[in-house]
């Protein structure tokens, strides 16, 4: 346990204290809730660099960092849903892209196939979505078409990010085979 994976454990207390303001009778509950997303898009950033920084990249980490990011996410888009801000046909596929990547991400880990760091479409397709998310939490013009437009740029990017990792995949049986052979 160090620093960058204590920091990315106390993301996940974000999302419940983000569901009591987005859903409390505060005069200014929307600004609050997003102020939530904000800092943990931000300790998902400081985590990162500390651990790179101080060479403290863990299994771990590398497991709960995109899961602490996964789950936040999800949970804006279930508020959204539930207050009627998106679609539930949006909500939907949001939650089956990213379900799946979650799945498939503890299937890989457990099966020792190395987690792939998420790559420059992973993180422009979170930038894309915090976009959406301030259009749609102010309900300000085009944040529906703005979050659909995320979510098939996020296919694209997953569809990428699977590419690589069959390429990393067919590289670690290679090496393991040869390990075997030595």
């Amino acid at each position: 346990m160090n620093i960058p994976n204590l920091i990315t454990i106390a993301r996940f207390f974000f999302i419940p204290l983000y569901f009591v303001l987005f859903f409390s009778d505060l005069a200014l509950a929307n600004l609050y809730a997003f102020l939530i997303i904000i800092l943990a898009g931000l300790s998902d950033i400081l985590d990162g660099y500390l651990a790179r920084k101080n060479n403290q990249i863990t299994d771990l980490g590398q497991l709960l960092d995109p899961l602490a990011d996964k789950l936040m996410m999800l949970a804006v888009i279930l508020s959204f849903v539930i207050d009627n801000r998106i679609s539930w046909l949006a909500a939907g596929v949001f939650f089956f892209r990213d379900i799946a990547m979650i799945v498939a991400s503890v299937f890989f880990h457990l099966k020792k196939y190395k987690i792939l760091a998420a790559n420059v479409l992973g993180k422009a397709t979170t930038v894309f979505f915090y976009f959406a998310f301030v259009l749609l939490m102010f309900q300000l013009p085009y944040g529906q078409e703005v979050l659909w437009a995320a979510i098939l740029f996020s296919f694209v990017s997953s569809i990428v990010y699977t590419k690589n990792f069959m390429k990393a995949k067919k590289e670690f049986e290679a090496d393991k085979k040869s390990e075997e052979a030595v």
